[in-house]
């Protein structure tokens, strides 16, 4: 997880990101879940036996650039993940929602981003 630290740190807004090539289908992934306002995948770097991500079609740079009209949409990702974490069987034992926002809050992908971890038992405090 540190190195996701390290990418934050040097990461910039702006421009295309890894989740617009994903969203395009210019660049593979393994999707759990579409639909035509999100998509959920799962993590290249699964940090718990199931990690996914869930993420807007609409290209929303961070958590706290997102404005009010985005209310909708933002649900709509929280939804999706209950909905994909019951059909990846993490949805009875408890799963963890994690969404970075910034440098300091670890974000490698200024495309806002929900992560979705199980299949494990987490601990306390997170970071």
């Amino acid at each position: 997880m540190a190195d996701e630290v390290t990418k934050a740190h040097s990461a910039r807004e702006g421009g295309d990101t890894i989740f617009g090539k994903i969203i395009r289908k210019e660049i593979p992934a393994d999707i759990i879940y579409e639909d035509d306002q999100c998509l959920a995948f799962r993590d290249i770097n699964p940090q718990a036996p199931v990690h996914f991500l869930v993420i807007p079609k609409k290209p929303i740079p961070q958590l706290s650039k997102a404005e009010d009209g985005d209310e909708q949409l933002l649900g709509h990702l929280m939804v999706v993940a209950r909905k994909c974490a019951k059909q990846q069987g993490i949805a009875d034992s408890g799963f963890r929602m994690v969404v970075n926002d910034g440098r300091h809050g670890a974000q490698s992908v200024y495309h806002v981003h929900l992560h979705i971890f199980g299949g494990r038992k987490m601990s306390w405090p997170p970071g």
